[in-house]
């Protein structure tokens, strides 16, 4: 089959596993575990969405599901939860305010409750007599289980009635078919097929939006609950629809939870209880809990051109439903700290992308009908560094002889192909001789150091900037470094003396070809390195980050970092200095937020040159300084203010999150 031309078969079945019988009420089986409990609503869910695109609120999805859901907004309350949102057609649109409702006759309800976990949703309503809880979990990338548990207080019999039916679709580009007990879902934007199926003695009717069940009865004895698990389904064709429902008939709902609420505790408790001593208090724990959900939401299952699992920059913003090269890099070395195999997962998705000569594609796509895969650009090279982070966790050398051949030809490309005037040191550029893809190259998008560049022909399908970046380089010092590492561990011996030579040489020329002692800081130069690329930026403390500064240069650049006029805003370590004339956080995309990787970037260079009380003091100002970090409710942005802190761009991000993780942790 045509890669291209891969659909995606959506399957929703809602199949009733048949009531259990009444009994006394009794304590949940599952509580929050000690960990689990920071994560109590630490994201709001609420939302009731005014149309298919409304990515006005966060959602929930587990296990690297293509579906989400949230809570029906308080305002209209309703037994079941919002969505599902698909990210299995455009670029992810909302079913149905809610797909599958439970509708109680004659019955209304005094209080709306809504309670989240990484591991779980949970919506209680409550009125004198009954207490209906809903819960959701996720069982698999391809299925979700709701638990309906309905309560009767009293001490008389209760007699209740009963239905099923959705909210009409929010898209015209999904329509309904049903028969017997059986809905239907067809799609005119994707070869798509959808299913609810309910127990065999329900009736079903429908129009091309909205369906119905016919009504159904429940006697309710005094102080017994009565349980109805249901389940909710998204399969893509490459998956066995046929093993999925195998799966499902065997599902116990409280086992699954059980499952999840012990797998989120005990990845919660490798982030928590390896903190540095400093973040010990429990906001910090709290906000390990809020960037491990971020990560959690963003975690997709291989589909389509995607061969392995792993993690959108963000679901929230509809440009962003794919998989960058150094976002990955990032998120692989987040997910080391407490999930290793997933992390793995996350660097061979984006090396199915290399080419022969060892490029390695900026981004790619489920769905290419959507949006083609870029191979204009590769993205700075971290990849070593990610592998590196995650053999000292697990210490797989299997891993490491699997990967270690494609990072070698990936950091060699960069001399082959970046290296205009063949001198040791590369340049950004791209791969179709576009200026705007050599900047792209640079993750820093629209820096001011660009401002001027232009693009220099290196041979056919290879071109550079004409100008030699320090972060690169010293990017490239690093991979050196990592790369040694990985060859000592697999025994390269000859591979080992090779890096140990090269960095020694690299190092001798960054130091004096990119650093400026009048200023005390880290420049770009021209490919002649006789011209300084001026203006203050965060490339100035890459060096640091990647240890090939001297002392006294690090202790200058520290300096600046420190100034409050420059780098020491209200949230430090910002793109670029605040007192140059194009600093513009509010329209410059690199020329002023504050992005995560970079203050993480910076805060680690202070600590491998010893400034520790620097760097846990840049720490605390950098979380307390951006907004809504430390409140529950509140998603992780994108980038933030430097001199206010607003959250600015995306929601829901995952490598800042990822970095989070490694402002916080042990190294």
């Amino acid at each position: 089959m045509n890669k291209n031309a891969l659909f995606i078969l959506i399957s929703v079945l809602i199949s009733c596993f048949g009531c259990k019988k009444q009994t006394e009420i009794t304590a949940p089986v599952v509580t929050p575990k000690k960990y689990l409990a920071y994560s109590k609503n630490i994201l709001n869910y609420s939302v009731t969405p005014k149309d298919s695109i409304d990515k006005s609120s966060l959602m929930f999805s587990d296990q690297g599901a293509w579906f989400a859901y949230s809570f029906p907004d308080s305002i209209h309350p309703s037994p079941g939860f919002s969505g599902p949102f698909l990210m299995t057609q455009q670029n992810g649109i909302w079913s149905s305010e809610i797909l599958v409702k439970l509708n109680i006759e004659d019955v209304s309800w005094t209080e709306y409750k809504t309670t989240a976990y990484n591991s779980h949703l949970e919506q209680t309503f409550t009125n004198d007599d009954l207490i209906l809880k809903q819960k959701l979990v996720f069982a698999s990338g391809h299925s979700a289980l709701i638990q309906y548990t309905l309560t009767n207080k009293t001490d008389r019999t209760i007699e209740l009635t009963y239905n099923w039916k959705n909210q009409q679709l929010l898209t015209k580009t999904l329509r309904l078919e049903s028969s017997e007990n059986k809905i239907t879902i067809h799609s005119s934007k994707s070869n798509a097929t959808g299913y609810i199926v309910f127990p065999d003695e329900t009736k079903i009717t429908s129009t091309d939006s909205t369906y119905s069940a016919k009504n159904q009865q429940l006697h309710l004895k005094p102080k017994t609950s009565k349980e109805i698990v249901v389940s909710q389904t998204f399969i893509f064709p490459e998956y066995s629809w046929e093993e999925e429902q195998k799966t499902i008939a065997t599902i116990d709902f409280d086992t699954i939870l059980n499952k999840r609420s012990i797998e989120k505790e005990t990845q919660l408790t490798s982030l928590i209880d390896a903190r540095k001593e400093k973040f010990q208090d429990d906001k910090y724990a709290k906000l390990m809990a809020k960037a491990h959900l971020t990560l959690q939401n963003n975690w997709r299952i291989p589909a389509g051109e995607i061969q392995h699992e792993g993690l959108f920059p963000s679901y929230h913003y509809k440009w962003f439903n794919g998989f960058w090269s150094w976002d990955s890099w990032k998120h692989a070395v987040g997910l080391s700290y407490y999930n290793t195999e997933l992390a793995k997962k996350q660097m061979r998705l984006m090396f199915e992308f290399q080419n022969e000569d060892g490029f390695v594609a900026d981004c790619v796509y489920r769905d290419t009908s959507i949006e083609d895969h870029n191979y204009r650009d590769t993205k700075p090279p971290l990849s070593a560094w990610a592998v590196v982070k995650i053999y000292e966790k697990d210490h797989n050398l299997d891993f490491v002889k699997e990967l270690y051949p494609k990072l070698k030809k990936y950091h060699y490309w960069w001399y082959q192909k970046r290296d205009h005037d063949k001198d040791g040191l590369c340049e950004y550029g791209s791969t179709d001789g576009s200026l705007v893809a050599a900047k792209w190259e640079s993750g820093m998008d629209n820096a001011i150091r660009f401002d001027d560049s232009k693009i220099l022909k290196n041979e056919k399908g290879a071109y550079s900037l004409d100008q030699e970046s320090v972060d690169l380089n010293a990017y490239l010092y690093a991979e050196k470094l990592y790369l040694e590492k990985l060859a000592e561990a697999i025994q390269k011996n000859d591979d080992v003396k090779q890096y140990q030579a090269e960095a020694k040489k690299l190092k001798e020329t960054i130091q004096n070809q990119f650093y400026d002692p009048a200023d005390g800081w880290f420049y770009d130069t021209n490919l002649d390195g006789t011209t300084f690329i001026k203006g203050e930026g965060s490339e100035g403390w890459t060096p640091l980050w990647a240890n090939v500064a001297t002392q006294k240069q690090a202790e200058s650049v520290k300096n600046k970092m420190m100034n409050p006029s420059k780098f020491y805003t209200k949230m430090p370590f910002q793109t670029m200095s605040a007192d140059h004339p194009k600093f513009d956080p509010l329209k410059g995309y690199w020329r002023g937020p504050n992005w995560l990787d970079q203050s993480y970037f910076g805060v680690k260079g202070l600590r491998n040159y010893g400034f520790d009380k620097e760097a846990d003091q840049a720490t605390v100002q950098i979380i307390e300084g951006a907004e809504g970090l430390l409140e529950k409710g509140k998603a992780i942005r994108e980038n933030y203010h430097p001199l206010t802190g607003q959250g600015l761009h995306a929601q829901n991000f995952s490598w800042s999150a990822a970095h989070i993780i490694m402002l916080l942790i042990k190294e």
